[in-house]
């Protein structure tokens, strides 16, 4: 029995055209389309800059990254004169390598002064195993430290910002955050008998700018304001190690300035009873955050109090009786009023303010890796959305909302012009009504699932990825027309066997035209941004859906169209 005398199954019993309208319908209800008498047309969709109009910044990180060396106990002595105004006179400077970190160098120094010293004043700069004797009128002082913490210190100390250490593979880099000039720290570490460090070819190890570390720190810090402030659509891209661009849609410029570069409002409080809390030191006592790091079973993330923000924790802790009983008095930190971490003082802390103020803290989460997320959450909380280093303002720009309402029915105009310029070329090479209809009805729900997948990702559409869309249109008719053609027997519809071998035959081509379309434009999606990254993602999901979801669906409803088209004919 020939297979056309066979009633053909229903082209709704197959999985593959399920799968497609189901999918098409979850990208209808991710666009939510809706039209009303007030608003007009509306949707789920996302725009970006220029087809919703608002304003953009260009962000440069400004810092320096170095190799340093230097003279601990003139570090030392400087360190101490400019904090007492007498003279320091160094007795001894002991240095031998840390046994457990390979390249850090442990040291021993003793000096004296006239001045009086407390314990606290000598932790500032990171001292440790402080003894301190006056007799006579002269103060004698035996502390240990860290050659790094020391170099540390004094940058800190004299250039008024926060300086962290980086471990590379080569060696330890010292990156000051804020800009500086490659003679202006030369002459700093001069002062100290110290040097910045040279390679093999003489060159100093030196460079303006920032970690990547720190970039996406400051990246993570950006992105979490804008969220905190409602504005969750707004995309915070880095751009190499020593930028990042921030498309405000819908925001003025002025606003959007006032949005970077105001940070949000952290409050540290200590629980008195079950019901009330005290207020004791805002984020401008942070003076540094370090890296989460896991310490004796422990996730936790380190920061440091400036002087008047330790003595207020000290004192608070006195007076509410943490330093008696710590389990009853939580230490509770806010970020813009919403709690971000609780937690009591250790007991070894609460000793040690009945004498001192704490100038170094460690906030312990856990030790699991839920813990490890939440202190990495509590280092950005901590800087209260203040960025990790300075940023200069290089670039900024407006796109007026008539603007971008204009681009985006110019869009919208562009594309339908498209699609009936590329329906006229497939109705002039077939002149059949039952090709063409199924032709230009797979290519409208190729978009229609290609717009859903950007509205349920949140993806902001700008004109390359307009540009995409219209692209992927073009591409994908001229797979239809390869499988048309194929399917196409001498200008009808083969037998079943010859239709699986030519179908086939298509989508080998069909396949191998979409791989390499999709490993072309890989790398602008991982290495591109801006409008290279928008125009191939959108360009990479076009092809995947058309491929995987429409192109098998399109076989079979022609297959189908044709036969119906077929068996009128004959009964005619």
């Amino acid at each position: 029995m020939n297979y056309r005398d066979e009633e053909p199954p229903s082209l709704l019993k197959d999985w593959r055209v399920r799968i497609f309208i189901v999918i098409l319908l979850l990208a209808v209800v991710a666009i939510q389309p809706w039209y009303s008498s007030d608003e007009g047309f509306t949707s789920n969709l996302q725009f970006g800059l220029d087809l919703e109009g608002g304003s953009w910044l260009q962000l440069k990180l400004a810092g320096g990254l170095a190799q340093l060396d230097a003279d601990s106990g003139e570090i030392v002595k400087y360190l101490v004169e400019s904090i007492t105004d007498e003279e320091v006179n160094i007795q001894e400077v002991d240095t031998t390598l840390d046994p457990d970190i390979e390249g850090r160098e442990e040291v021993f120094i003793k000096f004296t002064t006239s001045a009086e010293l407390m314990e606290f004043e000598l932790e500032r700069f990171g001292m440790t195993d402080v003894e301190i004797d006056r007799a006579d009128g002269v103060t004698t002082v035996e502390a240990t430290a860290t050659k790094e913490r020391l170099i540390i210190a004094y940058l800190s100390h004299t250039l008024d910002t926060e300086v962290v250490s980086v471990q590379q593979p080569d060696g330890t880099y010292y990156e000051i955050r804020s800009e500086i000039k490659y003679e202006e720290l030369e002459d700093l570490m001069n002062q100290v008998d110290g040097s910045v460090l040279t390679d093999a070819d003489g060159n100093p190890i030196f460079h303006e700018g920032v970690t990547r570390e720190t970039r996406d720190l400051t990246q993570k810090i950006l992105s979490d304001k804008m969220d905190a402030m409602g504005l969750k659509d707004i995309p915070v891209r880095s751009v190499g190690d020593d930028y990042i661009l921030i498309d405000f849609a819908g925001i003025d410029l002025p606003t959007a300035r006032e949005i970077t570069e105001q940070p949000g409002r952290f409050e540290m409080r200590m629980q008195v009873d079950e019901e009330t809390t005290r207020h004791v030191l805002y984020g401008d006592d942070v003076v540094s955050v370090g890296m989460p790091a896991f310490q004796n079973e422990q996730w936790h993330t380190p920061f440091r109090l400036n002087e008047e923000g330790a003595r207020k924790l000290q004192q608070m802790a006195i007076e509410v009786g943490a330093v008696d009983n710590p389990g009853d008095h939580h230490l509770i930190m806010y970020l813009d009023d919403e709690e971000i971490y609780s937690a009591p003082l250790s007991f070894s802390a609460a000793q040690s303010l009945r004498d001192a103020p704490i100038y170094s803290w460690q906030a312990s989460t856990g030790s699991d890796e839920d813990s490890q997320a939440q202190a990495e959450q509590l280092q950005i909380h901590l800087r209260a959305g203040a960025l990790p280093v300075n940023v200069e303002i290089i670039g900024a720009g407006e796109v007026d909302p008539t603007l971008g309402e204009q681009f985006k029915n110019q869009s919208v105009f562009i594309g339908l012009i498209a699609l009936f310029a590329v329906a006229t070329a497939v109705f002039i090479k077939y002149r059949r009504k039952e090709i063409l209809v199924p032709m230009v009805g797979i290519s409208v729900a190729e978009v229609i699932m290609i717009l859903g997948f950007a509205a349920a990702i949140g993806w902001q559409l700008d004109l390359p990825s307009i540009a995409a869309i219209i692209a992927v249109i073009g591409t994908g008719i001229d797979h239809l027309i390869i499988i048309t053609d194929e399917v196409l027997y001498e200008g009808k519809l083969p037998p079943t066997k010859v239709y699986l071998a030519r179908i086939t035959k298509a989508f080998a081509i069909i396949m191998g035209a979409a791989a390499t379309t999709t490993i072309a434009m890989a790398p602008l999606v991982f290495l591109g941004f801006g409008a290279l990254q928008g125009f191939a993602l959108t360009t990479i999901v076009g092809v995947m859906l058309g491929v995987f979801v429409a192109r098998p669906v399109y076989g079979k409803v022609i297959k189908k169209v044709l036969e119906d088209s077929e068996s009128k004919v004959a009964a005619d």
